[in-house]
């Protein structure tokens, strides 16, 4: 396992502004990540996720604010042991087996050849990895792959770790397998910040997220306390159509307090609902005559905040 730290906030940013030439994509942004703490980084594509990590890494221009890693306050262009990046790609040699993969990587963190076996070992069985040391890389599955991928990034012995969408492409089983990995990692008291569009992963894996809008997080917070801060004990009802509605038809759903998406087929209303209302929502879509493919009913999740902050950021 990973050593203890020293730092009770490995991670600390402060009054944030970054970006690139004289575009600045991050405002005034703040975070602290704790010891043993799994921090969801969320937000849509383009709202500064990865230009957050890549500040994190030293490789963007900090405008004002700093980030410190450690206590140490990051120079742009030098590269810290402090940190672990874990890519959404395979930043692995295919031909080449798990071990010599990391007996090579271990060189480029800088780690002592007298100390390569060790830090192998080690992240071999943080990543469940040590009966497939000596297989070669193109041979694994999609999901020890990223294993792999994890214990590379790990070898150093980082006390920060970025996970950048580390479940993609992987099917279910493996996904829960990895899962299991970065929660071990956090026992080590690594601080882990997760990126990922997957809010049901971001739910069952995250102690705090945070929606990256406008260049700074809002809101942050547990999960569970985000999601009942915004819908009380409202429920979210879904429903799909099976054409495109009418001006009339469109008017009484959105009267009835319901938005369309995206698609224009599907459409969403969150609702306070008593027992038995269930039918009477059904009615009110009926009696406009929408042919309906599917109509659901569920506790809104951190999706259902994604969605309704997205729509808000929509109107402005």
């Amino acid at each position: 396992m990973l050593n203890n730290l020293r730092n009770e906030y490995p991670l600390v940013i402060n009054q944030l502004t970054a970006g690139y030439g004289d575009k600045t994509i991050l405002d005034g942004l703040e975070l602290s990540v704790g010891k043993g703490e799994i921090f969801g980084l969320l937000g849509s594509n383009g709202s500064g996720k990865t230009t957050l990590i890549r500040t994190i890494c030293g490789r963007v221009h900090i405008k004002t604010g700093y980030v410190e890693l450690d206590g140490e306050k990051i120079e742009r262009g030098r590269s810290h042991n402090a940190v672990g990046l874990v890519p959404q790609e395979i930043a692995l040699y295919p031909f080449l087996s798990v071990r010599e993969n990391l007996a090579l990587f271990g060189q480029l963190s800088g780690l002592a050849r007298t100390e390569i076996a060790s830090a192998s070992a080690a992240a071999l069985e943080a990543t469940g990895l040590a009966d497939r040391a000596d297989d070669a890389i193109e041979t694994l599955s999609g999901g020890y792959k990223r294993r792999a991928n994890i214990a590379a990034a790990i070898l150093h012995q980082p006390s920060i770790i970025l996970f950048d969408e580390p479940t993609v492409g992987v099917d279910i089983d493996a996904r829960h397998g990895l899962h299991d990995v970065i929660k071990n990692l956090r026992l080590s008291g690594a601080a882990i910040i997760l990126t990922t569009h997957d809010m049901n992963q971001a739910e069952a894996l995250c102690d705090r997220v945070g929606f990256l809008r406008s260049g700074n997080l809002v809101p942050v917070g547990k999960p569970e306390e985000l999601i009942e801060n915004t819908f009380g004990k409202k429920r979210e009802v879904v429903i799909t159509v099976r054409e495109t509605l009418s001006q009339n038809q469109t008017n009484r759903l959105i009267k009835a307090g319901f938005q369309r998406g995206k698609s224009g087929m599907e459409w969403s209303a969150f609702l306070k609902l008593r027992p038995n209302d269930e039918g009477k929502v059904a009615n009110i879509i009926y009696n406009a005559g929408i042919d309906v493919h599917e109509i659901r009913f569920r506790q809104p999740g951190l999706d259902s905040l994604f969605m309704t902050l997205a729509h808000k950021d929509s109107q402005r």
